[in-house]
């Protein structure tokens, strides 16, 4: 057995957690550009304490998810600005916008020199600046991964910068951040967040100690997610749903994912989908397909069992079946009202292209069992 864990420098969790970025910011740097989302005012409190602090403010504010276009506008505006350190305070897109910013900073060249498929690939050779992620959203674990996420428009696709070297100085996750999230964004982050732990759960890259995240971070996001959904301000499950996106994170960036997400990544630079919106309608479906897949083609193989785990894990119940679980999944996504991909503009037409980028996505090498095109078909007929 042999294995490899990384993560960020340093995790801080916690409630109120999130006053000490700024004295941390004062050490890192003097000059910090905030990326943001598009609320000012959340981060506010935030631009007070550096200032007090003695670090100069400059925001930079991300609206949607980040296209590479928006990554070069950052890039610049840190650079011409000299800033020596940058802070990530939003959710996903905002906390990779800010990973994207970092490395390029301390790397040469361009966007295009380390972006995979479309770009050169570039490995990047130099640590990021000085990285603080702050999560307002308990969904991608971003604030822990060594990869960022851009779209682009022209190519229709989304792809990654991927490096140990990009992982944060410092991760600070403050539940109390997410209580304004509006249900529907708490239903899809939280979803994805849980995808991401059964993905690295079953995954052919997973070892033990992601497993052990995995088995706490799942069951914590099946108790808590629907309490979170039903009451933002319920403090306890805010706390779960919080550990759980952190978990995700960890896990993702050192076992790898699967079908869901292989998927989600052509389907999101494709359409206009929130990230967590495709995983969770995916996810259900997904799992049924890589159950029976498994049962047909390697019925003795160990992730059969695993996922006879997570349905005793998410229903609670030690006697459950594989199927409760993947009753228990199906009618978890109802309960939070779950869109179907059509709303987004996805048709049989396109299922042909998405498939065929799925193809090139690394998460569908930890996919626990080759899906055949016709399957990857059909569980994108079922998403609609």
């Amino acid at each position: 057995m042999k294995f490899e864990f990384a993560t960020a420098t340093k995790i801080i969790f916690g409630p109120g957690s999130s006053a000490e970025a700024a004295p941390y910011a004062r050490s890192l740097g003097k000059r910090a550009l905030v990326v943001c989302g598009r609320n000012i005012d959340r981060v506010a409190k935030l631009f007070l304490q550096l200032e007090v602090q003695g670090v100069e403010v400059v925001p930079f504010q991300v609206s949607g998810e980040p296209d590479i276009s928006l990554a070069n506008e950052g890039v610049n505006l840190a650079r011409s600005r000299k800033c020596d350190v940058v802070i990530g305070f939003g959710g996903g897109s905002v906390l990779d916008t800010g990973k994207v910013i970092a490395a390029m900073l301390s790397n040469p060249g361009d966007l295009m020199d380390y972006l995979e498929v479309i770009g050169r690939g570039q490995k990047i050779k130099h640590h990021s600046a000085p990285y603080i992620a702050i999560p307002t959203t308990a969904g991608t674990g971003a604030e822990v991964t060594q990869n960022a996420v851009l779209s682009s428009p022209e190519f229709r696709v989304k792809v990654s910068m991927r490096s140990p070297l990009m992982l944060p100085a410092l991760a600070i996750v403050d539940p109390e951040l997410t209580y304004s999230v509006p249900p529907d964004v708490t239903a899809s982050t939280g979803l994805d967040a849980l995808t991401q732990l059964m993905e690295a759960f079953v995954s052919t890259k997973s070892n033990p100690l992601t497993d052990g995240i995995c088995r706490e971070g799942i069951t914590r996001a099946a108790r808590s997610l629907k309490r979170a959904y039903q009451n933002g301000n319920d403090r306890e499950a805010r706390a779960d749903m919080s550990i759980a996106s952190l978990f995700s994170g960890l896990v993702l960036a050192n076992a790898g994912l699967g079908a869901v997400h292989g998927l989600a990544g052509p389907i999101g630079g494709m359409f206009p989908a929130p990230h967590g919106v495709i995983c969770a309608r995916l996810l259900p479906f997904v799992m049924e397909a890589n159950i029976k897949a498994l049962q047909l083609q390697l019925p003795e193989s160990p992730q059969l069992i695993r996922y006879l785990e997570i349905a005793k894990m998410v229903t609670g119940n030690y006697s459950a079946k594989v199927d409760d679980g993947l009753e228990w999944i199906a009618k978890l996504c109802e309960s939070l009202k779950v869109p179907g991909l059509s709303n987004f503009g996805l048709t049989p037409q396109d299922f042909a292209a998405v498939i065929e980028k799925s193809s090139q996505a690394s998460s569908m090498k930890g996919n626990p069992v080759k899906l055949s095109n016709e399957t990857l078909a059909e569980i994108l007929k079922a998403s609609l």
